[in-house]
This record gives C-alpha cells, sequence and structure tokens, in this order.
C-alpha cells in the first residue's frame, strides 16, 4: 500500500488539494482512504466521504496533533490494509509549525499557501523543510510576481523539494501530484521506520496540566528567555 503524508498550516487548502488529487485519478480502479488528524473538531470528514472516499478522522484533545498523529499511524496503516486501500492519504495541521509528521522512505507533502506572508516558508520548520513536495496554493489571488517571489523562498528552505501549483477550487495542477502518488513506493509494513525529524521537545508542568504561573511552578524540559 503506498501511504502519504500531507501536512501545513491551517486553511492552507490541504484538504482541498487532496480532494483534486483524487479526483484527478477519474475512473481508475484505484482505492482511497483519508485518515483526517486534527485538535477538537473538523468536517473535512464530511466533504471526503461526499466524494466517496474511505475516511477515518483522529482528533487529538489535548495533545498535539502530530504527537497523536506518531502514537497511531500504525494503527490507521493496518487498518487501511485490511479494507485493502491502495493509497492511503494522511492529513495532519502543523499547530505549531514545529511538528513534522514526515515519515522516511513514505512519500510527503507540504501545502502551504501563498496568501500566508513572502517570510512564512523559513517560519515552518522542519513541516516544510523536509517535505518531498511542497504544494503551493491560492495562487489565483495573487500575481505572478507575487507567485514567484514565494516560490523562491521556498526553494530556499527546501531546495530539494518539489514544487507544485495547485489550486484547490478548479482543481488545476492536481493531476500532476495524483500521479506522483501513484508512483510512491508501495509498503506492507511500517515496521523499523523512523520519523525525518523530531517532534517537539516535552515534558513540562504545563504539559501534565497544571495552571498556576510562576517559575516555582516550571518543571520538566523548560526553557526561559533572555531578556539581558
Amino acid at each position: 500500500m503506498r501511504l502519504i503524508t500531507v501536512a501545513g498550516p491551517p486553511s492552507s487548502g490541504k484538504t482541498s488539494v487532496i480532494g483534486k488529487t483524487f479526483e484527478a485519478f477519474g475512473k481508475r480502479s484505484v482505492e482511497l482512504a483519508v485518515i483526517k488528524f486534527d485538535c477538537l473538531s473538523t468536517a473535512d470528514e464530511q466533504y471526503y466521504e461526499k466524494k466517496g472516499i474511505k475516511t477515518k478522522l483522529g482528533l487529538s484533545g489535548s495533545l498535539c496533533p502530530d504527537h497523536y498523529f506518531v502514537n497511531n499511524i500504525d494503527t490507521c496503516f493496518h487498518w487501511a490494509l485490511k479494507e485493502k486501500v491502495d493509497i492511503l492519504v494522511t492529513e495532519s495541521a502543523g499547530l505549531c509549525n514545529r511538528c513534522s509528521p514526515h515519515i522516511k522512505e513514505i512519500l510527503s507533502v507540504c501545502v502551504i499557501d501563498n496568501l500566508s506572508g513572502y517570510h512564512t516558508p523559513k517560519k515552518i520548520g522542519p513541516m516544510l523543510k523536509f517535505a518531498d513536495i511542497v504544494v503551493i496554493t491560492k495562487g489565483d489571488i495573487v500575481s505572478q510576481a507575487e507567485r514567484e517571489v514565494f516560490a523562491f523562498n521556498v526553494k530556499r528552505v527546501n531546495p530539494k523539494a518539489k514544487i507544485l501549483h495547485i489550486n484547490g477550487i478548479t482543481g488545476q495542477g492536481a493531476a500532476e501530484l495524483g500521479k506522483l502518488f501513484l508512483e510512491a513506493n508501495d509498503y506492507e509494513s511500517l515496521d523499523d521506520m523512523k520519523l525525518r525529524f523530531t517532534m517537539p521537545a516535552a515534558l513540562c508542568s504545563y504539559c501534565l496540566g497544571e495552571t498556576m504561573i510562576g517559575r516555582d511552578y516550571h518543571m520538566g524540559n523548560v526553557k526561559n528567555i533572555k531578556l539581558d
């Protein structure tokens, strides 16, 4: 089975990109599935189900959604195998811009939009830096010059990535991404696989539920700002 991880900032167009990419498969006999990872709520599973795509939803609640992803991806992979899925796509929002749910050897995609600002690519971190493919969306809203500058800044952060421009409304550019999905490596297990980058460091007292403010309550893995 082919597994593809798709990550990106909230509202960058991940769901639309995945949906249009699947539409680009046309009448090909490909069994598709999506696992949507989020924090509190999402209606994206309804979007996928209307397109006839098998969908499962994982809400992390108080946990980091990408830590939640790592804890559950093996279970999701085996579920997809049992369902005889050909391509399983996981969708996750890097809410802290530090998470990176990308796995070595597994095709990884980062979705980022032109409206997020020129300097955003260097702020996103490993989620973009270690992706195989960077999809840039909302190019129809900005000028050609702005698109080129933004793509240049993406390339500076991840010079090895393949950059694709996809319109989440019309689907323009999605066929090329679909071709890359079909060419992804086929695996029967995630045993012995590793993340491409470590998750954010933990664990501090606030991770465990502390609410009191003050240094007397700072315990665990903490970092203090230097203002001298």
